[in-house]
C-alpha cells in the first residue's frame, strides 16, 4: 500500500506526516525504516530440534566459552616460634564472559590443559565420578577427584556469579602442617652477559663464574600427606607466609608460586634471604690444558652465621664447564643431586664461621 506524506513548514523542526501520523525529526537527521521483528541485536543462540514425536525430552548442551578463568591462592601462618603451619586455600572465580550465572553449579578443572588458542590452564568444566572432600567444620566445601589426566574440584553449593565479578570460595584449611626451614647458598653469581653460553664457550674461559653471590636463600618445604594433615592435589598458585608476633598480629614474611603438586610429593618454597646469614665463593685456582682437553679449578666458599641460634645450610655447587667431571679433592663430604650439581651439608654454631673447598677436574 502506498503511503501518502506532507511535510509541514516551521521555524527549526520539521515535522512529516505520514499516513496521517506525525513524525519529527531534527534538521538533517536522515530516516531509517524499522530493523523489524527478526533483527539480532545481542549474541543469541538459536537452535533448531527435529523430533520423530511430539513431547518433552531432557537435552545437555556443552560449549567451550571464552570470558571465565579461576586461580589458587594460599595464605600459610605459622606461629610466633616454630613451624607448625596453618594453610588456607581460596579459588578466586573471575566472570568476564558477559553474562550473570545464577545459582550455578561450579566445577574447577586444574592441570596443563592444551588448547590451540591462549587460554587459562584453569577451565570450568562439568563431569560425573566419586570425588573426595574437603571439610571446614565438618561441612564439605570442595570435593576433588581425578579426572582423565588433571584433577577436577568441584564447589558443594551453588553459587552465583554476576558478570564481571570476581568471587573467592575456600577450598582448602589445614592445621599443624610440619614444615621444615632450609638454608640454601647458590654462590656462584653468573652475569647477564654469560646468558646462553653453551659448554664449549664455558670451558676455556677464565672469568666465568668467578662473581660471588652474597645472599643465603631461605625455603620452606613440608610434605603433602595425609600423615601431615594434607594429602590433596594442590593446584598451582601464589602462596603468602605469614608469622604471629610477640603481640599477635601476622606479619608478611614472604611469597612464592607453586606449579600442581600431587599428594605425597614434597613442595619447596623461596621465602626471601637471609639477614644473618651471609657466604663468599673464591676462585683459587684455575688451569686449562687445552691440548690435552682437560680444565682444573678449584673453590673456597665461606658461610658465615650471625645468629645466636645454630643453622644447617646447604651449599650448591654447579659444575658447569663440561659433563665429565670428576672432584679430586674436597674438605667436606658431598652429595651429587644431577649430572651437573652437588651439594655440601654444613651445620654452623651460633656466630659461626664455617669454610668448604674443593677442586674439580674436567675433560672432554
Amino acid at each position: 500500500m502506498a503511503q501518502n506524506a506532507m511535510a509541514y513548514g516551521g521555524a527549526g523542526q520539521p515535522i512529516i506526516e505520514v499516513d496521517g501520523k506525525l513524525q519529527f525529526s531534527l534538521p538533517g537527521t536522515p530516516q531509517f525504516p524499522s530493523l523489524g521483528t527478526d533483527t539480532i541485536l545481542k549474541p543469541t543462540f538459536d537452535w533448531q530440534l527435529d523430533s520423530q514425536a511430539k513431547g518433552s525430552r531432557t537435552a545437555e548442551l556443552s560449549y567451550v566459552s571464552g570470558g571465565m578463568s579461576w586461580k589458587a591462592d594460599y595464605n600459610i601462618v605459622a606461629p610466633e616460634t616454630g613451624d607448625a603451619m596453618d594453610i588456607v586455600g581460596w579459588v578466586t572465580l573471575d566472570n568476564q564472559s558477559g553474562k550473570t550465572f545464577e545459582n550455578a553449579r561450579i566445577k574447577l578443572m586444574a592441570g596443563d590443559v592444551s588448547k590451540l588458542q591462549p587460554q587459562n590452564q584453569y577451565m570450568f568444566r562439568d563431569a560425573m565420578g566419586a570425588a573426595q572432600s574437603v571439610s571446614v567444620n565438618g561441612a564439605p566445601v570442595v570435593t576433588q577427584k581425578n579426572f582423565d589426566e588433571y584433577h577436577l574440584y568441584t564447589l558443594a553449593r551453588a553459587t552465583t556469579l554476576r558478570d564481571r565479578e570476581t568471587k573467592q570460595v575456600e577450598f582448602l584449611r589445614a592445621n599443624n602442617v610440619h614444615a621444615d626451614r632450609i638454608y640454601v647458598y647458590d654462590g656462584a653469581l653468573i652475569e647477564d652477559q654469560y646468558r646462553g653460553w653453551s659448554l664449549y664457550n664455558i670451558r676455556g674461559n677464565a672469568e666465568y663464574g668467578t662473581k660471588s653471590n652474597p645472599k643465603v636463600w631461605v625455603m620452606l618445604e613440608f610434605k603433602n600427606s595425609k600423615a601431615n594433615n594434607l594429602g590433596m592435589p594442590l593446584p598451582a598458585g601464589r602462596v603468602r607466609f605469614y608469622r604471629h608476633d610477640s603481640d599477635g598480629q601476622m606479619e608478611f614474611t614472604g611469597e612464592d608460586k607453586i606449579d600442581h603438586t600431587p599428594a605425597d610429593e614434597t613442595v619447596r618454597f623461596y621465602t626471601g634471604n637471609a639477614f644473618d646469614i651471609v657466604g663468599k665463593r673464591v676462585r683459587t685456582d684455575f688451569k686449562v690444558n687445552s691440548m690435552q682437553t682437560w680444565s682444573d679449578e678449584s673453590f673456597d666458599i665461606h658461610v658465615r652465621n650471625h645468629k645466636t641460634t645454630p643453622v644447617d645450610v646447604r651449599i650448591v655447587e654447579h659444575l658447569y664447564r663440561w659433563n665429565n667431571w670428576k672432584i679430586t679433592a674436597q674438605s667436606d663430604d658431598y652429595k651429587q643431586k644431577d649430572s651437573q650439581t652437588i651439594e655440601f651439608h654444613v651445620s654452623l654454631p651460633p656466630n659461626g664461621e664455617k669454610k668448604v673447598t674443593y677442586t674439580v677436574h674436567y675433560w672432554w
